[in-house]
């Protein structure tokens, strides 16, 4: 029975250290100029039910995950705009026509 747990705790470990990843990359920088890898995290085989007086620590763990989720998802919304405003930016698109000249002199 103890090693049963013991496989939980383990694997609640795991998510807890990929949660801890993805709100440190949002907290600096590093998100914003790396792509972050993350490999989905799958159950260990043959773990058994889930202990009951390991749900606390796993109603925490999904708390954070799907904060860090939103997060990640608003950080996107940002870069998305940064980019249409940089893309603006450097073809000096206001959204207005542009004039355009035709030297025939030559």
């Amino acid at each position: 029975m103890d090693e049963w747990r013991s496989a939980w705790t383990t694997a609640l470990d795991d998510l807890e250290a990929d949660v801890t990843r993805i709100e440190e990359l949002l907290r600096t920088d590093q998100f914003h100029r790396d792509t972050p890898t993350i490999d989905p995290w799958t159950p260990p085989e043959g773990l058994g039910p889930f202990p009951l007086d390991l749900r606390p620590r796993a109603d925490r763990i999904l708390a954070r995950q799907l904060a860090a989720a939103e997060g990640v998802a608003r950080a996107m919304a940002v870069n998305r705009k940064q980019a249409a405003l940089t893309n603006r930016i450097e073809l000096f698109d206001s959204g207005a026509a542009r004039p355009s000249y035709l030297d025939q002199a030559i």
